[in-house]
C-alpha cells in the first residue's frame, strides 16, 4: 500500500492567509525555522497507478499539481484518482471537490450517510456537482464492516465512527449523529499492514484505540498543542475540544495515547496553524521527538 500526505495543515493551511500568530509571521518573514502546509488531505493506492483521494482540500489544485504520479497524461482529459473518501463534510475537506467539477464522468465518491445529507443540505455540494458530471454516490457503514474500492484491490477499508463535531452548517451540529466524522482503517491483505487515518478526533474511545494499537502506521489528528491554544492567541473564545479535536499536551491527549503503543509508527497530521510544534526549534517540538512522534508534511510518502 502507498500513501501519500497531499497536505497536512488544518483548516486555512500554515500559514492562514489572514493569521499573524507567532507561527504565521515567523514562517512569512523568516524568523522561524518551519514548513508552509496545506489544508489535509491523503491519497491511498494499491498499486501505485490508480488512488483514492481521502478528503478534497480548498487546496486540491496546488496538491495535485505537487503529486506528478496522480497525473498519468494518457489522454487530453486524465487522473489518476479513481474514487474521492470523504471522512467529514467540514469545508477543509469538501470544498475541493469543486475544483474536480471538471471530469470526464460522474465521481465514485464514498459518504456515511451523514454526510451526504451535510453536503445535499446545509453545504449541497454534491447537488452543485450534478449540475457538471455529477457523482455516483456509495454509503459508508457505521457498523465496523469491512468494504472495498473496486480500483485499490488488495486494500480493504473500515469506517471507524468518531466523537467529533459536525460542521456549522450540519443540522447534528451539537447533537452529533455515528458517521459526521469517521476515521479509515485501511488493511492491505497482500502484506497484512495497515493504516489508520483520523485528521479529525475530539475523543478516543475503547473501539478507536484497539484500531490505533493494531495498525503499523498511524497518522492522527495533531491539531493543537493545548485545548485554549486559540483563546490563548487572541484567535477564537472556543476551546479545541469544542471543535472536536484532543489536544496533545495534556492528561489523556494525543501524545499520552500515543506514548502507550509500541506498534504503529505515529504521525500527527492536521496541525493548526497556531500549533507551537510547527516551529522546529520550539520546546513542543523537541518533546514529540524525543517521543518518536512525526509531524506529516505536504509531499510525505509512506509504504506500508
Amino acid at each position: 500500500m502507498f500513501i501519500h500526505v497531499l497536505g497536512s495543515g488544518a483548516g486555512g493551511g500554515f500559514p492562514q492567509w489572514n493569521c499573524n500568530c507567532e507561527n504565521c509571521k515567523g514562517v512569512r518573514e523568516g524568523t522561524i525555522k518551519a514548513t508552509r502546509r496545506t489544508q489535509s488531505s491523503i491519497a491511498v493506492s494499491a498499486d501505485g497507478v490508480d488512488w483514492i483521494l481521502f478528503n478534497a482540500s480548498p487546496d486540491i489544485k496546488k496538491q495535485l499539481d505537487d503529486f506528478p504520479a496522480i497525473q498519468p497524461c494518457r489522454a487530453v482529459r486524465d487522473t489518476a484518482i479513481s474514487a474521492i473518501v470523504i471522512t467529514d463534510a467540514q469545508i477543509d475537506h469538501v470544498t475541493g471537490l469543486l475544483t474536480l467539477r471538471e471530469h470526464i464522468a460522474p465521481w465514485e465518491i464514498y459518504t456515511t450517510e451523514a454526510v451526504k445529507q451535510d453536503l445535499t443540505t446545509g453545504f449541497p455540494v454534491f447537488n452543485i456537482l450534478g449540475h457538471f458530471r455529477g457523482i455516483n454516490h456509495h454509503e459508508i457503514a457505521t457498523d465496523q464492516s469491512v468494504f472495498t474500492i473496486p480500483s485499490a484491490e488488495g486494500l480493504e477499508f473500515t469506517a471507524v465512527p468518531l466523537l467529533s463535531e459536525a460542521p456549522p452548517y450540519s443540522p447534528h451540529r451539537g447533537n452529533t449523529v455515528p458517521g459526521d466524522n469517521i476515521g479509515m482503517h485501511i488493511k492491505d491483505t497482500r502484506t497484512g499492514k495497515s493504516l489508520f487515518y483520523a485528521p479529525g478526533l475530539g475523543v478516543a474511545e475503547d473501539h478507536v484505540l484497539d484500531y490505533m494499537r493494531d495498525s503499523d502506521c498511524i497518522l492522527v489528528d495533531g491539531t493543537v498543542w493545548t485545548d485554549d491554544e486559540m483563546s490563548n492567541e487572541g484567535i477564537s473564545d472556543k476551546r479545541a475540544s469544542e471543535m472536536g479535536h484532543l489536544d496533545q499536551s495534556s492528561d489523556g491527549g494525543i501524545m499520552s495515547i500515543l506514548n502507550a503503543m509500541e506498534k504503529p509508527r505515529k504521525i500527527l497530521i492536521h496541525i493548526n496553524n497556531t500549533n507551537p510544534i510547527l516551529n522546529e526549534a520550539s520546546p513542543q517540538r523537541a518533546i514529540l521527538n524525543k517521543a518518536g512522534i512525526e509531524l506529516a508534511y505536504d509531499g510525505l510518502d509512506i509504504e506500508l
